[in-house]
């Protein structure tokens, strides 16, 4: 890692939590600090009818009246359940949220903000708001334009360093959502429609180890993309269903995917990697070729794929 890069990113750091007040113990001038005070916002968007991007897939998984999920909570912001038993206790005792079991399943606890917490939230929007506007106001329209552009690149960026991506079973509920939609996306862009019974792989547990494996993408503990790796014994490894979601895309997602499943094939020892793809899916198409795919006769009677590729695998030296 470069030495040079990594003191610029501390400059920014510091830059970042000076001038946004999270090194004072009360944010915003407010009672709470501020892992408090964002808890309270995030406990919110729900209510306030707001969504940030990629924060939810079309699952949209929440609870709905009944509160947020707080294992969700805690996954979007990626912290430990007893910070935030502590956070959401604080919260509690000055009453401005209320937690309880889901009715229906009692091991989920849910969130709800109370009448209280959600007119202190109001406030912390309006904080929020004039924070923003004091970072603007001193620039002129220009150099607004140039610092607001900058956050958005930074913000994506930050999105995709944060993206994990896990091994789960194909009947996983993150997994299933992925491939519910990868359906639907597929079935609105086929000329003929897209129907998975008629595809060669039908059901997904055809991609459990032994014989394979299913990765799931995941950005503030949301499922964003999927992709599954064949592992058959007689012939090269190969990619199924490989799909990054809507919101997602342009964060390098797909190569991250196949750079990932690439390290499995060769963890499994194949020198080999396959895939089939289908004409309509031409940002795929460039995406396998400048990742090093080449094309290839058919490999199968997929009914759905116009191209055949692959890719001869060689393990890399260790950096």
């Amino acid at each position: 890692m470069d030495a040079g890069q990594i003191d610029q990113v501390r400059r920014f750091n510091r830059t970042v939590t000076e001038r946004m007040g999270v090194l004072h113990d009360r944010y915003l001038g407010g009672e709470r600090p501020v892992g408090e005070a964002r808890l309270l916002w995030e406990i919110g968007v729900r209510e306030a009818g707001e969504r940030e991007t990629g924060e939810r897939g079309a699952g949209e998984r929440e609870t709905g009246e009944q509160g947020r999920d707080v294992r969700r909570l805690r996954e979007r912001l990626g912290l430990d359940s007893g910070y935030v038993s502590r956070l959401l206790r604080a919260l509690e005792s000055d009453g401005l949220v209320t937690v309880a079991p889901l009715p229906e399943d009692r091991r989920v606890r849910t969130v709800r903000l109370t009448e209280a917490g959600r007119a202190e939230r109001a406030l912390l929007d309006d904080r929020s708001d004039a924070l923003a506007s004091s970072l603007l106001r001193p620039l002129d329209t220009a150099q607004r334009a140039r610092l607001v552009a900058a956050m958005a690149e930074v913000d994506r960026l930050l999105t995709a360093a944060m993206v994990t991506f896990d091994a789960v079973d194909p009947d996983h509920p993150d997994a299933l959502h992925c491939l519910r939609s990868y359906f639907t996306e597929l079935q609105g862009a086929f000329d003929t429609g897209f129907d998975p019974a008629r595809s060669l792989l039908p059901d997904a547990g055809g991609l459990r180890p032994p014989h394979g494996l299913f990765l799931v993408a995941r950005a503030h503990g949301e499922p964003v993309g999927c992709a599954g790796l064949k592992l058959p014994t007689d012939t090269p490894a190969e990619i199924k269903r490989m799909w990054v979601a809507p919101e997602a895309r342009g964060l390098g997602l797909g190569r991250r995917f196949l750079a990932e499943l690439e390290a499995r094939a060769l963890e499994h020892g194949r020198d080999a990697l396959r895939l089939d793809t289908n004409k309509a899916l031409s940002a795929a198409l460039g995406l396998y070729r400048s990742f090093g795919f080449q094309e290839v006769p058919a490999f199968n009677d997929e009914p759905y794929a116009h191209y055949w590729f692959e890719k001869r695998l060689t393990a890399k030296p260790p950096a």
